[in-house]
C-alpha cells in the first residue's frame, strides 16, 4: 500500500512500529481548499495547535500564510519556533497562568481569547504594570448544541467555555474601567467533529446579532473568530462539510462586517492527513471473540479509549483469498479501555502483519503519553515519494531522564 508515494511496508521495516505517518500534501490540500473558499474576505485561518503539535506540521501552516490558535505558553513557543509570527496568533483557552499572559505580551500575540471576569482582570493588571495595552475577544457561549460527543461539546451553557452573552454585554458596558484591555473582538467555539450545519448556523447566527448589538450601542468590533470544529470522515458514511457551504455561512452571518475574520479548524486539516501505523503482535482466541492484539496501545492513540471514537482499521498487503474475521481490536496495555475496536471485521491477521489505523493525524501523537513505561512513537511526514522523520522514537534513556532518586532533600 502506498501512502503519498511511499510504501507502507518498506517504511514500516524501516521506522518501526508504532509509526504516526502524515501526509503533507493531503494538509497543503485541506488548508488551501479553505484558504480559496475565503478569497476576497479579510479573514485569516489560525490552525489549532493542539489537534497536532509538531514542528513540522506547524512549519506547514508557516509556510502557506496560515495563523495559530494555542492554548498553553508551550503552544506559544512551539509556534514561534516554527516560524508563525506573533501577530498571527490568537491565544485561547479558560485557564492561562499569568507567567503565560507575560510570555504572550512578550511576543506580541495578535489578542486573547478571553474565558471568564478573572481571566480579564488578571490581563487588565499584567498589562497596566507593563504599560501596555492587550488586546482581546470575549469568547462567547452561544448555548448551541453541537451534536457531538458530550467530551468535546463546547458551547452548551453548562460546559466550562467562555461566558454567556449576558456577562460579555456586561464586560463592554464597563470596559472603560480596564484602559489595558482593549476589548474589541468576539469569539465563540461550539465543539469539535462537526458534520452538520445546522449548529454552526445558529451560532454563527447568535454571534452576528451580538456584533450588531454591540456596534449599534457604540462599541467597536475589530475581529470575530468563528472558531474552528469542522468534522472529517472518520467512518463509512460521514463527510467533511465542504470548506465553500461553511464559509457560505460565515459569510451569509456575517455580511457587512468590516473587520478580521479568524478560523480556527484544527482535526479538519490534519486527521484525514495521518496514519498510525502497528504490527499484530498476536491474535487470542476467547472464549466469546477473537483478540486481535495490536503493539500500539491507548497511549500512543486515546481517542478510542477516550471517546468511543471510531477509526477505520485496515490489514496492510494482499487480502485476497482470506477469510473474513470479528476481531476486537486491543493493545498491550494492562487496562480494559486498551480497545481500538469491538468487533470490527478484518481480514484474517497473523502475527506479524501491517495494521494502518485511519484518520489518526489529530489527537494521536499530541494526547500520546508514557502510560506503562511505553516510549513515545516515532512520526514521519511523506511528500511525493519521499519522507522524513520528524520525531524520532522516543528511547528508554530519554523517557526517564528528568526522574531523580530521592537523595537531595530540601525544605519549603
Amino acid at each position: 500500500m502506498n501512502f503519498e508515494g511511499v510504501d507502507l511496508e518498506a517504511l514500516a521495516r524501516r521506522e518501526g512500529t508504532p509509526l504516526y505517518v502524515y501526509s503533507s500534501a493531503a494538509i497543503h490540500g485541506r488548508l488551501q481548499g479553505l484558504q480559496s473558499a475565503l478569497h476576497g474576505m479579510d479573514a485569516l485561518v489560525c490552525y489549532a495547535v493542539k489537534a497536532n503539535s509538531n514542528q513540522a506540521i506547524l512549519q506547514l501552516m508557516a509556510d502557506v500564510g496560515a495563523g495559530a490558535d494555542i492554548v498553553s505558553g508551550g503552544e506559544l513557543r512551539r509556534c514561534l519556533r516554527a516560524g508563525i509570527p506573533a501577530d498571527r496568533i490568537v491565544f485561547s483557552g479558560v485557564g492561562k497562568r499569568a507567567d503565560e499572559i507575560e510570555q504572550a505580551l512578550d511576543a506580541g500575540v495578535a489578542r486573547f481569547n478571553v474565558e471568564s471576569r478573572a481571566e480579564l482582570e488578571l490581563i487588565q493588571q499584567i498589562a497596566a504594570a507593563r504599560g501596555e495595552v492587550a488586546r482581546a475577544s470575549v469568547r462567547i457561549n452561544p448555548d448551541v448544541d453541537a451534536l457531538t460527543h458530550a467530551k468535546i461539546s463546547t458551547g452548551k451553557s453548562e460546559n466550562k467555555f467562555g461566558v454567556s452573552i449576558t456577562e460579555a454585554r456586561s464586560w463592554f458596558a464597563t470596559s472603560g474601567e480596564r484602559p489595558a484591555v482593549r476589548l474589541d473582538g468576539l469569539h465563540m467555539h461550539i465543539g469539535s467533529q462537526i458534520l452538520n450545519m445546522a449548529p454552526i448556523r445558529e451560532a454563527l447566527q447568535r454571534m452576528a446579532a451580538f456584533w450588531r448589538e454591540l456596534e449599534a450601542a457604540g462599541h467597536a468590533i475589530a475581529s470575530i473568530d468563528v472558531g474552528g470544529g469542522l468534522g472529517v470522515r472518520y467512518r463509512e458514511g460521514e463527510q467533511a462539510l465542504p470548506a465553500a457551504d461553511y464559509v457560505a455561512e460565515v459569510r451569509s452571518a456575517l455580511h457587512g462586517f468590516k473587520g478580521r475574520i479568524l478560523l480556527e479548524p484544527g482535526r479538519y486539516l490534519v486527521a484525514e492527513a495521518g496514519v498510525l501505523l502497528t504490527r499484530v503482535l498476536l491474535t487470542k482466541h476467547g472464549e466469546q471473540r477473537d483478540f486481535l492484539v495490536l503493539d500500539a496501545a491507548m497511549n500512543d492513540l486515546l481517542r478510542p479509549s477516550l471517546y468511543d471514537a471510531w477509526h477505520d482499521i485496515e490489514r496492510i498487503g494482499d487480502n485476497a483469498g482470506r477469510p473474513t474475521v470479528a476481531y476486537d481490536v486491543v493493545g498491550p496495555v494492562c487496562e480494559t479501555g486498551d480497545t481500538f475496536a469491538l468487533g470490527r471485521l478484518l481480514p484474517r491477521c497473523d502475527a506479524g502483519d501491517l495494521v494502518a489505523i485511519r484518520g489518526a493525524g489529530a489527537y494521536g501523537a499530541s494526547m500520546a503519553s508514557t502510560y506503562n513505561s511505553r516510549p513515545l512513537p516515532a512520526e514521519v511526514l511523506v511528500d511525493g515519494g519521499r519522507y522524513a522523520v520528524v520525531r524520532r522514537r522516543q528511547s528508554f534513556d530519554e523517557m526517564i531522564a528528568g526522574e531523580r532518586p530521592a537523595t537531595d532533600w530540601e525544605r519549603p
